[in-house]
Protein backbone atom coordinates (compact mmCIF):
# COMPACT_ATOMS: atom_id res chain seq x y z
CA UNK A 1 0.00 0.00 0.00
CA UNK A 2 1.22 3.52 -1.10
CA UNK A 3 1.08 5.51 2.24
CA UNK A 4 0.28 9.32 1.96
CA UNK A 5 2.53 9.83 4.73
CA UNK A 6 4.77 8.34 7.54
CA UNK A 7 5.61 9.57 10.66
CA UNK A 8 6.62 8.06 13.59
CA UNK A 9 9.29 11.22 15.43
CA UNK A 10 6.93 11.65 18.24
CA UNK A 11 5.10 9.98 21.61
CA UNK A 12 1.64 11.05 20.06
CA UNK A 13 2.73 8.82 16.49
CA UNK A 14 -0.82 6.39 16.12
CA UNK A 15 0.17 2.88 16.38
CA UNK A 16 2.92 1.11 13.97
CA UNK A 17 3.37 5.15 12.56
CA UNK A 18 0.75 7.75 11.30
CA UNK A 19 -0.07 7.27 8.00
CA UNK A 20 0.62 3.38 8.23
CA UNK A 21 -3.05 2.51 8.03
CA UNK A 22 -4.03 5.01 5.42
CA UNK A 23 -3.91 8.19 8.03
CA UNK A 24 -3.83 11.29 5.74
CA UNK A 25 -3.17 13.58 9.26
CA UNK A 26 -0.73 12.73 11.80
CA UNK A 27 -2.20 12.88 15.37
CA UNK A 28 -0.45 16.55 16.09
CA UNK A 29 -2.56 17.58 13.15
CA UNK A 30 0.49 18.04 10.69
CA UNK A 31 -1.14 16.57 7.26
CA UNK A 32 0.80 14.45 4.39
CA UNK A 33 1.73 17.38 2.61
CA UNK A 34 3.67 18.83 5.14
CA UNK A 35 5.25 15.45 6.26
CA UNK A 36 5.97 15.06 2.87
CA UNK A 37 7.93 18.65 2.45
CA UNK A 38 10.04 17.89 5.54
CA UNK A 39 10.94 14.97 4.55
CA UNK A 40 12.41 16.79 0.78
CA UNK A 41 13.35 19.11 3.28
CA UNK A 42 15.68 16.50 5.45
CA UNK A 43 17.07 14.81 2.69
CA UNK A 44 18.25 17.93 0.75
CA UNK A 45 19.62 18.76 4.31
CA UNK A 46 21.55 15.16 4.10
CA UNK A 47 23.07 16.15 0.28
CA UNK A 48 24.27 19.66 2.07
CA UNK A 49 25.87 18.19 4.47
CA UNK A 50 28.13 16.03 2.07
CA UNK A 51 29.24 19.46 0.46
CA UNK A 52 29.86 21.61 4.04
CA UNK A 53 31.57 18.58 5.16
CA UNK A 54 34.27 18.44 2.29
CA UNK A 55 34.64 22.62 2.51
CA UNK A 56 34.60 22.66 6.19
CA UNK A 57 37.55 20.15 6.00
CA UNK A 58 39.44 22.53 3.83
CA UNK A 59 39.38 25.88 5.89
CA UNK A 60 36.06 27.15 4.28
CA UNK A 61 33.49 29.21 6.56
CA UNK A 62 30.45 27.53 6.61
CA UNK A 63 28.64 29.58 9.09
CA UNK A 64 25.84 30.78 7.43
CA UNK A 65 25.32 27.33 5.82
CA UNK A 66 25.54 25.94 9.48
CA UNK A 67 22.94 28.08 10.21
CA UNK A 68 20.40 27.13 8.22
CA UNK A 69 20.96 23.50 8.43
CA UNK A 70 19.82 23.43 12.22
CA UNK A 71 17.14 26.06 11.90
CA UNK A 72 15.84 23.61 9.06
CA UNK A 73 15.80 20.84 11.52
CA UNK A 74 14.80 22.89 14.32
CA UNK A 75 11.40 23.69 12.00
CA UNK A 76 10.55 19.75 11.51
CA UNK A 77 10.16 19.64 14.97
CA UNK A 78 6.43 18.01 16.26
CA UNK A 79 4.23 21.18 16.81
CA UNK A 80 6.46 23.46 15.31
CA UNK A 81 4.54 24.72 11.41
CA UNK A 82 1.25 23.63 9.87
CA UNK A 83 2.22 26.27 7.05
CA UNK A 84 2.12 25.26 3.75
CA UNK A 85 3.84 28.49 2.37
CA UNK A 86 6.33 28.82 5.19
CA UNK A 87 7.77 24.91 4.43
CA UNK A 88 8.30 25.97 1.00
CA UNK A 89 10.10 29.25 2.00
CA UNK A 90 11.86 27.18 4.76
CA UNK A 91 12.47 24.50 1.63
CA UNK A 92 14.02 27.20 -0.42
CA UNK A 93 16.07 28.53 2.21
CA UNK A 94 17.82 25.04 2.52
CA UNK A 95 18.13 25.42 -1.54
CA UNK A 96 19.96 29.47 -0.93
CA UNK A 97 22.02 27.12 1.33
CA UNK A 98 22.88 24.95 -1.53
CA UNK A 99 23.92 27.43 -3.55
CA UNK A 100 26.17 28.93 -1.43
CA UNK A 101 28.22 25.76 0.02
CA UNK A 102 28.68 24.75 -4.02
CA UNK A 103 30.17 28.21 -4.17
CA UNK A 104 32.10 27.62 -0.88
CA UNK A 105 33.37 24.33 -1.84
CA UNK A 106 34.11 25.02 -5.93
CA UNK A 107 36.33 27.70 -4.63
CA UNK A 108 37.73 25.80 -2.21
CA UNK A 109 39.06 23.45 -4.43
CA UNK A 110 40.22 25.73 -6.92
CA UNK A 111 42.00 27.74 -4.42
CA UNK A 112 43.48 24.41 -3.06
CA UNK A 113 43.94 22.37 -6.38
CA UNK A 114 44.06 25.44 -8.72
CA UNK A 115 41.71 25.95 -11.23
CA UNK A 116 40.90 22.37 -13.72
CA UNK A 117 42.18 22.62 -17.33
CA UNK A 118 40.51 19.88 -19.75
CA UNK A 119 42.46 17.34 -20.30
CA UNK A 120 42.12 13.83 -21.73
CA UNK A 121 42.97 10.62 -19.67
CA UNK A 122 43.16 6.98 -20.60
CA UNK A 123 40.40 4.89 -19.56
CA UNK A 124 40.82 0.72 -18.08
CA UNK A 125 43.86 1.60 -18.90
CA UNK A 126 45.66 0.12 -15.65
CA UNK A 127 49.80 -1.60 -14.40
CA UNK A 128 51.89 -2.19 -11.63
CA UNK A 129 50.99 -1.91 -7.91
CA UNK A 130 47.93 0.37 -8.07
CA UNK A 131 45.34 2.02 -5.69
CA UNK A 132 42.09 2.37 -6.87
CA UNK A 133 40.33 5.82 -5.57
CA UNK A 134 36.48 6.42 -5.50
CA UNK A 135 34.01 9.11 -4.20
CA UNK A 136 34.33 12.78 -3.83
CA UNK A 137 37.20 13.74 -1.70
CA UNK A 138 40.04 15.70 -3.55
CA UNK A 139 41.67 16.68 -0.08
CA UNK A 140 42.29 12.59 0.19
CA UNK A 141 43.22 12.16 -2.69
CA UNK A 142 45.83 14.38 -2.44
CA UNK A 143 46.88 13.12 0.68
CA UNK A 144 47.45 9.92 -0.68
CA UNK A 145 49.20 10.86 -3.82
CA UNK A 146 51.72 13.36 -1.27
CA UNK A 147 52.12 9.32 1.23
CA UNK A 148 52.46 7.63 -2.47
CA UNK A 149 55.22 9.59 -4.09
CA UNK A 150 58.28 7.96 -5.23
CA UNK A 151 56.93 4.60 -3.85
CA UNK A 152 56.14 2.55 -7.32
CA UNK A 153 52.34 2.59 -6.86
CA UNK A 154 50.10 4.07 -9.60
CA UNK A 155 46.87 5.87 -8.32
CA UNK A 156 43.90 5.75 -10.63
CA UNK A 157 40.27 7.18 -10.03
CA UNK A 158 36.91 5.56 -10.17
CA UNK A 159 33.21 7.01 -10.63
CA UNK A 160 33.16 11.07 -9.17
CA UNK A 161 36.74 10.67 -8.35
CA UNK A 162 37.10 10.74 -12.17
CA UNK A 163 37.64 14.91 -12.25
CA UNK A 164 39.98 15.34 -9.89
CA UNK A 165 42.66 14.66 -12.90
CA UNK A 166 41.87 18.40 -14.09
CA UNK A 167 43.04 20.41 -11.12
CA UNK A 168 46.91 21.00 -11.82
CA UNK A 169 47.81 20.36 -7.80
CA UNK A 170 46.48 17.04 -8.49
CA UNK A 171 47.80 16.02 -12.17
CA UNK A 172 50.85 17.07 -11.49
CA UNK A 173 51.60 13.88 -9.80
CA UNK A 174 52.94 11.09 -12.16
CA UNK A 175 51.52 8.58 -10.52
CA UNK A 176 48.35 9.66 -10.79
CA UNK A 177 47.27 7.81 -13.91
CA UNK A 178 44.14 7.73 -15.48
CA UNK A 179 40.68 6.53 -14.46
CA UNK A 180 38.97 2.87 -14.45
CA UNK A 181 35.06 1.75 -14.74
CA UNK A 182 31.96 3.77 -14.64
CA UNK A 183 29.05 5.27 -12.13
CA UNK A 184 29.56 3.58 -8.06
CA UNK A 185 27.46 0.90 -9.15
CA UNK A 186 30.09 -1.22 -10.43
CA UNK A 187 31.83 -2.03 -7.34
CA UNK A 188 31.79 -5.83 -7.10
CA UNK A 189 32.26 -6.32 -10.70
CA UNK A 190 34.97 -3.97 -11.20
CA UNK A 191 36.71 -4.47 -7.60
CA UNK A 192 37.09 -8.25 -8.39
CA UNK A 193 38.97 -7.68 -11.52
CA UNK A 194 40.98 -5.09 -9.96
CA UNK A 195 43.86 -6.70 -7.95
CA UNK A 196 45.33 -3.36 -6.32
CA UNK A 197 44.30 -1.62 -3.06
CA UNK A 198 40.99 0.40 -2.71
CA UNK A 199 39.91 3.33 -1.02
CA UNK A 200 36.47 4.63 -0.66
CA UNK A 201 35.84 7.80 0.19
CA UNK A 202 32.32 8.66 0.43
CA UNK A 203 29.28 7.50 -0.62
CA UNK A 204 28.55 5.57 -2.44
CA UNK A 205 29.74 2.05 -1.00
CA UNK A 206 28.40 -1.40 -1.84
CA UNK A 207 28.05 -2.76 0.60
CA UNK A 208 30.14 -6.59 0.32
CA UNK A 209 27.95 -9.16 -1.63
CA UNK A 210 28.76 -12.91 -1.39
CA UNK A 211 30.47 -12.28 -4.76
CA UNK A 212 32.99 -9.83 -3.50
CA UNK A 213 36.65 -11.12 -3.30
CA UNK A 214 37.96 -8.03 -2.64
CA UNK A 215 37.42 -7.43 1.37
CA UNK A 216 41.03 -7.71 2.46
CA UNK A 217 41.99 -4.59 -0.41
CA UNK A 218 39.11 -2.27 0.58
CA UNK A 219 39.62 0.28 2.70
CA UNK A 220 37.12 2.93 4.07
CA UNK A 221 38.09 6.85 5.06
CA UNK A 222 36.01 9.28 7.15
CA UNK A 223 32.79 8.56 7.44
CA UNK A 224 33.01 5.66 4.39
CA UNK A 225 32.91 2.13 5.69
CA UNK A 226 30.93 -1.27 5.52
CA UNK A 227 31.05 -4.21 7.63
CA UNK A 228 34.04 -5.99 7.40
CA UNK A 229 36.56 -3.81 6.25
CA UNK A 230 39.72 -1.72 7.14
CA UNK A 231 39.64 1.71 8.07
CA UNK A 232 42.13 4.72 7.40
CA UNK A 233 42.13 6.82 10.86
CA UNK A 234 43.12 10.21 9.67
CA UNK A 235 45.31 10.91 7.01
CA UNK A 236 47.69 8.37 7.73
CA UNK A 237 47.49 6.06 4.61
CA UNK A 238 50.42 3.73 5.54
CA UNK A 239 47.74 0.75 6.29
CA UNK A 240 46.38 0.64 1.97
CA UNK A 241 50.00 1.81 0.57
CA UNK A 242 51.34 -1.32 2.76
CA UNK A 243 48.19 -3.75 1.06
CA UNK A 244 49.05 -1.98 -2.45
CA UNK A 245 53.02 -2.78 -2.46
CA UNK A 246 52.11 -6.37 -1.39
CA UNK A 247 49.67 -7.16 -3.69
CA UNK A 248 50.30 -8.69 -6.88
CA UNK A 249 50.60 -6.32 -10.14
CA UNK A 250 47.47 -5.35 -11.66
CA UNK A 251 46.73 -6.65 -14.82
CA UNK A 252 43.59 -7.13 -17.61
CA UNK A 253 43.58 -3.56 -17.74
CA UNK A 254 44.59 -2.63 -21.20
CA UNK A 255 41.96 -0.80 -23.21
CA UNK A 256 42.70 2.25 -25.56
CA UNK A 257 39.75 4.63 -24.42
CA UNK A 258 40.70 7.87 -23.37
CA UNK A 259 37.99 10.03 -21.90
CA UNK A 260 37.80 14.00 -21.00
CA UNK A 261 37.24 16.19 -18.23
CA UNK A 262 38.48 19.16 -16.39
CA UNK A 263 35.82 21.64 -18.04
CA UNK A 264 35.11 23.56 -14.84
CA UNK A 265 33.46 26.29 -15.60
CA UNK A 266 35.93 28.93 -14.26
CA UNK A 267 37.76 27.21 -17.38
CA UNK A 268 34.96 27.52 -19.64
CA UNK A 269 34.39 31.18 -18.42
CA UNK A 270 37.39 32.90 -20.50
CA UNK A 271 35.44 30.97 -23.58
CA UNK A 272 33.11 33.11 -23.14
CA UNK A 273 33.75 35.81 -25.82
CA UNK A 274 34.12 32.81 -28.80
CA UNK A 275 31.02 31.17 -26.99
CA UNK A 276 28.49 34.14 -27.87
CA UNK A 277 30.54 34.71 -31.33
CA UNK A 278 29.14 31.17 -31.84
CA UNK A 279 25.83 31.97 -30.56
CA UNK A 280 25.03 34.72 -32.01
CA UNK A 281 26.50 33.37 -35.84
CA UNK A 282 24.17 30.07 -35.30
CA UNK A 283 26.83 27.97 -34.76
CA UNK A 284 25.43 26.88 -31.31
CA UNK A 285 21.61 26.46 -31.32
CA UNK A 286 21.58 25.18 -27.65
CA UNK A 287 22.90 24.14 -24.89
CA UNK A 288 21.71 20.54 -22.87
CA UNK A 289 22.42 19.94 -19.18
CA UNK A 290 21.98 15.98 -19.21
CA UNK A 291 23.52 15.58 -15.36
CA UNK A 292 23.01 13.72 -12.30
CA UNK A 293 23.19 10.74 -9.92
CA UNK A 294 23.15 7.14 -11.83
CA UNK A 295 21.97 4.03 -11.11
CA UNK A 296 21.18 0.83 -11.84
CA UNK A 297 18.49 0.28 -14.81
CA UNK A 298 17.82 0.19 -18.19
CA UNK A 299 15.50 3.36 -17.49
CA UNK A 300 19.16 5.76 -17.43
CA UNK A 301 19.82 4.87 -21.14
CA UNK A 302 17.15 7.90 -22.07
CA UNK A 303 20.37 9.86 -21.14
CA UNK A 304 22.83 7.85 -23.44
CA UNK A 305 20.12 7.97 -26.09
CA UNK A 306 19.47 11.99 -25.91
CA UNK A 307 22.95 12.64 -25.86
CA UNK A 308 23.86 10.42 -28.64
CA UNK A 309 20.48 12.52 -30.60
CA UNK A 310 21.60 16.02 -29.40
CA UNK A 311 22.19 17.81 -32.98
CA UNK A 312 25.98 18.45 -33.60
CA UNK A 313 25.43 22.49 -32.92
CA UNK A 314 24.43 21.74 -29.41
CA UNK A 315 26.57 21.66 -26.60
CA UNK A 316 26.19 18.98 -23.66
CA UNK A 317 26.92 20.49 -20.18
CA UNK A 318 26.99 17.77 -17.59
CA UNK A 319 28.24 16.63 -13.95
CA UNK A 320 28.44 13.77 -11.36
CA UNK A 321 28.10 10.27 -12.06
CA UNK A 322 25.21 10.21 -14.78
CA UNK A 323 28.10 11.44 -17.28
CA UNK A 324 29.27 7.73 -17.43
CA UNK A 325 26.32 6.76 -18.97
CA UNK A 326 27.91 8.91 -22.33
CA UNK A 327 31.44 9.91 -21.26
CA UNK A 328 32.65 7.37 -23.94
CA UNK A 329 31.17 9.00 -26.65
CA UNK A 330 33.54 11.56 -28.75
CA UNK A 331 31.09 14.79 -29.37
CA UNK A 332 33.99 16.56 -31.10
CA UNK A 333 33.90 20.30 -31.57
CA UNK A 334 31.31 22.77 -32.51
CA UNK A 335 32.10 23.16 -36.10
CA UNK A 336 34.38 25.84 -37.17
CA UNK A 337 35.08 26.59 -33.62
CA UNK A 338 37.87 25.34 -31.02
CA UNK A 339 34.34 24.92 -28.51
CA UNK A 340 34.08 21.07 -27.60
CA UNK A 341 30.32 19.71 -27.94
CA UNK A 342 30.89 17.98 -24.42
CA UNK A 343 31.56 19.61 -21.04
CA UNK A 344 32.82 17.74 -18.34
CA UNK A 345 31.91 20.50 -15.20
CA UNK A 346 32.86 17.78 -12.56
CA UNK A 347 31.76 16.27 -9.64
CA UNK A 348 28.10 16.51 -8.09
CA UNK A 349 28.91 19.50 -5.91
CA UNK A 350 30.44 21.09 -9.45
CA UNK A 351 26.33 21.39 -10.09
CA UNK A 352 27.05 24.82 -9.88
CA UNK A 353 29.13 25.54 -12.87
CA UNK A 354 26.22 25.24 -15.00
CA UNK A 355 24.26 27.80 -13.57
CA UNK A 356 27.53 30.29 -13.45
CA UNK A 357 27.76 29.65 -17.26
CA UNK A 358 24.07 30.73 -18.08
CA UNK A 359 24.42 33.52 -15.54
CA UNK A 360 27.03 34.66 -17.71
CA UNK A 361 25.13 34.14 -21.18
CA UNK A 362 22.31 35.97 -19.34
CA UNK A 363 24.36 38.79 -18.64
CA UNK A 364 26.08 38.90 -21.53
CA UNK A 365 22.89 38.85 -24.11
CA UNK A 366 20.48 40.63 -22.23
CA UNK A 367 18.21 37.15 -22.08
CA UNK A 368 16.74 36.07 -18.63
CA UNK A 369 18.24 32.36 -17.80
CA UNK A 370 14.53 31.09 -18.43
CA UNK A 371 14.52 32.17 -21.62
CA UNK A 372 17.99 31.37 -23.08
CA UNK A 373 18.33 28.42 -25.35
CA UNK A 374 18.97 25.96 -22.38
CA UNK A 375 17.53 22.95 -21.73
CA UNK A 376 18.03 20.94 -18.00
CA UNK A 377 17.31 16.98 -18.32
CA UNK A 378 18.53 15.50 -14.77
CA UNK A 379 18.30 12.28 -13.29
CA UNK A 380 18.41 11.57 -9.54
CA UNK A 381 19.17 8.66 -7.37
CA UNK A 382 20.08 10.17 -4.42
CA UNK A 383 20.17 13.36 -1.91
CA UNK A 384 22.78 15.08 -3.26
CA UNK A 385 20.78 15.58 -6.17
CA UNK A 386 17.83 16.72 -4.36
CA UNK A 387 19.90 19.53 -3.01
CA UNK A 388 20.77 20.21 -6.71
CA UNK A 389 17.26 20.26 -7.57
CA UNK A 390 16.13 22.66 -4.17
CA UNK A 391 19.18 24.86 -5.25
CA UNK A 392 17.94 25.24 -8.50
CA UNK A 393 14.36 25.82 -7.54
CA UNK A 394 15.62 28.70 -5.08
CA UNK A 395 17.12 30.77 -8.03
CA UNK A 396 14.40 30.49 -9.60
CA UNK A 397 15.16 28.18 -12.58
CA UNK A 398 12.34 26.49 -14.78
CA UNK A 399 11.33 23.96 -17.44
CA UNK A 400 13.69 21.40 -15.27
CA UNK A 401 13.05 17.79 -16.87
CA UNK A 402 13.94 14.66 -14.49
CA UNK A 403 13.40 11.42 -14.38
CA UNK A 404 13.54 8.48 -15.21
CA UNK A 405 10.96 8.71 -12.07
CA UNK A 406 9.39 10.92 -9.71
CA UNK A 407 10.98 11.01 -6.17
CA UNK A 408 8.47 9.08 -3.86
CA UNK A 409 8.09 12.12 -1.34
CA UNK A 410 6.02 14.02 -3.63
CA UNK A 411 2.90 13.89 -3.46
CA UNK A 412 0.17 15.53 -6.42
CA UNK A 413 -0.17 19.00 -4.06
CA UNK A 414 3.29 19.09 -3.86
CA UNK A 415 3.84 18.61 -7.67
CA UNK A 416 1.06 20.50 -8.96
CA UNK A 417 2.90 23.01 -6.97
CA UNK A 418 6.11 22.58 -8.74
CA UNK A 419 4.53 22.25 -11.83
CA UNK A 420 2.36 25.25 -11.67
CA UNK A 421 5.39 27.36 -9.95
CA UNK A 422 8.32 26.24 -11.91
CA UNK A 423 7.08 24.13 -15.02
CA UNK A 424 8.78 20.90 -13.70
CA UNK A 425 7.97 17.96 -15.73
CA UNK A 426 8.79 14.11 -16.25
CA UNK A 427 10.88 13.10 -18.71
CA UNK A 428 8.57 10.68 -21.47
CA UNK A 429 10.26 7.06 -22.05
CA UNK A 430 10.84 8.23 -25.78
CA UNK A 431 14.10 10.48 -25.50
CA UNK A 432 14.10 11.40 -29.00
CA UNK A 433 10.41 12.66 -28.99
CA UNK A 434 11.71 14.85 -25.90
CA UNK A 435 15.11 15.99 -28.12
CA UNK A 436 12.33 17.42 -30.65
CA UNK A 437 10.34 19.43 -27.67
CA UNK A 438 13.23 20.65 -26.00
CA UNK A 439 14.52 22.09 -29.46
CA UNK A 440 11.30 23.60 -30.23
CA UNK A 441 10.79 25.37 -26.84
Amino acid sequence: MDLEMFCHQCEMSANDGCGSKGQSMGTCGKDATLARLQDMMIFALKGLSAYRHHANELGANTKNVDDIMAQTLYFTLTNMNFNFDQHIEQLLKVGKAGVEVMDILSNAHTSKFGIPTPVKITQNKASGKAILVSGHNLHALKELLEQTKDKGINIYTHSEMLPAHGYPELKKYPHLKGNLGKAWFDQTELFNKFGGAILMTTNCIVPLRKSARYSDRLFGYDIASTQGIAHINGDDFTPLINKALELDDVSGFDSDEVISTGHHYKAILPMASEILDAIKSGKIRRFFVIAGCDAPGKGREYYRELALSVPKDCVILTSSCGKFRFNDIDFGLIEGTNIPRYLDLGQCNDSNGGVKIAMALSEATGIAINDLPLSIVLMWMEQKAIIILVALLYLGVKNIHIGPSLPKFLNSEILNFLVEKYNLSLISSDPKADLEKFLNS
